[in-house]
């Protein structure tokens, strides 16, 4: 815990301490999203901003268009059926080998105390990083006009930090137990009242330090288009619940713009 004492507000987020993790568990399977406010102590919060400015120069910057499947057109589909219209992405990175070696997102990746907090309030037995260099720690930018479109993930949890707000915009909204992936149901009928603004969505509050654990498999999500001249960063922790596991090359190419 030595290291984590100057970069987390363990104060008010004892992630060592069973019952808070408990407690954190069961927020988290009843409302797929919990966060964790001021997670970060502001010193730790300015060195990576810092971080980020200095860095944002290496940043690879990605715009794409898919479906809220994140899969391939399915042609049993019209263009415009909720199963195959098109939404916007984009972003910017920075991967894992450009966060600095003695930066604190290492340290917090890296701590054993850290990740079985994660472990006990996801249910996973361990959680291990990503086989390739770039995959496991990313932080993301997002300029004016800049947003990641509506979508399901692919994983069963997302981790994030929220290091710099935008003046505007850029603000988490979401939809829970939308579909059941894990029963083939896609709910077209209940994506395309959300596609056509015709559904009540939520809305995550977050600032900057604060950790989020979000449930996105099942839950339809999106950013919205930063607005304003302040850039919008936010840092993504991606653990696997196996060994070994790498981003696909495909994928590697497609967020990174490289191997």
């Amino acid at each position: 815990m030595n290291a984590l004492n100057s970069l987390l507000n363990l104060h008010d987020h004892p992630i060592n301490d069973a019952t808070y993790t408990h407690r954190c568990r069961l927020q988290l399977a009843d409302a797929g999203a919990l966060v964790l406010r001021g997670f970060l102590t502001p010193a730790a919060l300015e060195i990576i901003k810092k971080e980020g400015e200095e860095n944002q120069h290496l940043a690879f910057y990605t715009q794409s268009q898919h479906n809220v499947y994140l899969q391939k057109s399915d042609e049993a589909y019209p263009t415009d059926h909720p199963r195959n219209r098109q939404v916007v992405s984009s972003k910017g990175c920075i991967t894992d080998e450009e966060i600095p070696t003695d930066s604190p997102l290492r340290t917090l990746y890296d701590s054993a105390t850290f990740k079985t907090f994660l472990c006990g309030v996801l249910d996973e037995q361990q959680l291990y990083p990503y086989a390739d260099r770039l995959s496991s720690i990313n932080l993301h930018y997002a300029h004016t006009g800049q947003e990641l479109g509506w979508h399901f993930d692919n994983s069963s949890f997302a981790i994030t930090l929220l290091i710099q707000k935008p003046e505007a915009g850029g603000a988490f909204e979401y939809v829970s137990h939308l579909r059941n992936a894990e029963e083939g149901e896609m709910n077209f009928d209940g994506v395309g009242k959300v596609l056509n603004g015709e559904q009540q969505v939520q809305q995550l509050e977050i600032e900057p330090g604060d950790l989020v654990l979000f449930r996105g498999r099942n839950a339809l999500h999106r950013v919205t288009p930063t607005e304003g001249d302040i850039t919008r960063m936010l840092v993504v922790l991606a653990y696997n619940a196996q060994p070994d596991i790498a981003l696909s090359e495909s994928a590697r190419m497609t967020f990174y713009g490289r191997l």
